[in-house]
């Protein structure tokens, strides 16, 4: 039986540059540096954001963009507060998708490696339940 997400793993160009990107963006607290000792394929470094561990590898990032991307659960207080870290970082804001009344508010970036990511202010639940109402 599955118990939950263990953890996600992005590859990156540049492990200094991305985990700046995750420290300043995110509040990523890091927990593990490979430095020269490798024991994946690549040099590494562990983080945990909001209790979720996040791994960094070296590597040749995605050679094109898509729409599969990782949420963020953030608060809906804090939205503006994030969305100025992604533009203080210089990534680049996707245009989000249409919207229903009543569903959360989500902002799309790209990192410096192709991902995408969504910070998101709803739930499940909350979604659902706007969906019902249509």
């Amino acid at each position: 039986m599955i118990e939950s997400i263990s953890h996600l793993t992005f590859v990156v160009r540049d492990l200094e540059r991305t985990a700046t990107f995750l420290r300043e963006l995110f509040d990523a607290r890091e927990m593990y540096d490979s430095g020269r000792r490798t024991f994946s394929l690549s040099p590494e470094k562990f983080f945990l954001i909001g209790g979720v561990w996040v791994a960094i590898m070296q590597g040749e990032p995605l050679a094109e963009r898509s729409y599969n991307h990782i949420a963020f659960k953030i608060a809906e207080n804090n939205f503006d507060d994030y969305k100025q870290r992604v533009v203080r970082l210089g990534l680049e804001i996707k245009p989000g998708r249409e919207r229903i009344e009543g569903e959360a508010r989500s902002l799309y970036f790209y990192d410096y490696d192709n991902h995408l990511f969504e910070l998101h202010t709803g739930t499940l639940d909350e979604r659902l339940a706007s969906y019902r109402r249509r």
